[in-house]
């Protein structure tokens, strides 16, 4: 399959930017600028760092296009070479485990790590407030140890922040390889597959370009991003 065509995305974040009204905050964060394309060189020595080759839709517009910046909600996290390292930037950016993004992230479905726990203690069930505030405790803790395990994200590069600790994230390895997932992790939904209006999954391109053209719609009507 043939790589997209990116070249006429700087003109229309040029357009954007020329007619935004400054009220959208994810807009204050990146201004509708993209960074530099990576050079082919770069795009090299980086895949030989990470031990693996990024999917085609994302390695072409880090090529073509820009190295990150304007994109979804808060933008496209960057990826810079920082004391010879390559890794990306931005809240949640440290997400990514770069060592371990050659392995293969084993979902094709929605799945939530919470699922595996019980139920929340339940005041209730306790003879005293103490005794409940230390099962409280104790299960959140549980919680926080069971959602936080690095295994949840083996093969995701995290390319964007949505607000409030959620995230979406490129599968880089597996079987779901090409495709955009949600980590909604911090509001207890879990990880999940985005999906295009015809429910099939979206890879980097159409989730890339669907916020590119809603964001035109938007500025064309002049009402406020939801």
């Amino acid at each position: 399959m043939a790589p997209p065509d990116w070249s006429d995305v700087r003109e229309r974040l040029a357009r954007l930017a020329a007619n935004d009204p400054g009220d959208d905050l994810g807009a204050m964060s990146h201004r509708w600028h993209l960074e530099p394309p990576l050079s082919t060189a770069d795009l090299q020595d980086l895949e030989e760092q990470l031990r693996v080759e990024l999917p085609g839709e994302y390695r072409s517009f880090l090529v073509e296009a820009g190295r990150g910046g304007a994109g979804p909600a808060y933008g496209l996290f960057p990826v810079r070479r920082v004391d010879g390292r390559w890794r990306w930037a931005g809240d949640g950016a440290n997400l990514t485990d770069l060592d371990t993004l050659a392995e293969p992230f084993p979902h094709t479905e929605a799945f939530n790590p919470a699922d595996a726990l019980p139920d929340p203690p339940d005041e209730a069930d306790y003879s005293s407030p103490e005794a409940f505030n230390k099962a409280e405790d104790a299960y959140w803790k549980k919680y926080e140890e069971v959602l936080c395990r690095p295994e949840h994200s083996v093969g995701l590069l995290y390319l964007c922040h949505l607000g409030c600790a959620l995230r979406e994230a490129l599968v880089v390895s597996g079987p779901a390889r090409g495709q955009m997932w949600a980590d909604y992790m911090a509001d207890g939904r879990g990880f999940r597959p985005l999906l295009d209006t015809d429910g099939k999954p979206m890879g980097f391109a159409r989730w890339y370009r669907r916020w590119l053209d809603n964001a035109e719609a938007r500025l064309s009507q002049n009402t406020p991003p939801t």
